[in-house]
């Protein structure tokens, strides 16, 4: 789909990655939303969270959903979640072009080491992100999505 990649890629910085929490709007059902407009194309990224978290951005062409992501994660308790989210921001805005779904393959803060691996195509995809703290686990998340109601993506 023309545009997509460069749309999700611009989305994503400007989105969570980007920190400006003043633009996130609180719902009434006690979750964030995060919206994004570029002509034709609108992002709507929803979660809930704390620890854990979960949630879904959804990609519009011109009102009509064409591409999802659903998400979930957590920190684990020994860890500082702040530290880890600032990690995490600074991963995401290094997305790669190939996979423009959360972070890079690996990018290292030290002590802090992010690591996402991923499967599939922009159509349908999956993928886990990790961040190590020396050698112990301190951050997961589980991610899926692809295109909405397109035949031709199954």
């Amino acid at each position: 789909m023309k545009g997509l990649r460069d749309f999700l890629l611009e989305s994503n910085r400007a989105g969570y990655a980007g920190g400006d929490e003043k633009t996130w709007t609180r719902e009434d059902d006690r979750s964030w939303t995060i919206t994004f407009e570029d002509g034709a194309w609108k992002s709507h990224d929803n979660f809930f969270g704390g620890e854990p978290y979960g949630g879904r951005t959804v990609v519009f062409l011109a009102g009509i959903p064409v591409w999802m992501l659903v998400y979930y994660g957590w920190v684990d308790k020994s860890a500082d979640p702040a530290k880890l989210y600032a990690v995490l921001k600074n991963a995401l805005k290094r997305m790669p072009a190939e996979a423009p779904y959360r972070g890079p393959g690996r990018y290292e803060e030290d002590p802090f080491v992010y690591a996402n691996t991923w499967e599939g195509a922009l159509e349908r995809f999956s993928g886990r992100e990790e961040i190590l703290e020396g050698s112990s686990l301190v951050y997961r998340a589980d991610y899926a999505g692809g295109w909405v109601d397109k035949r031709e993506a199954v």
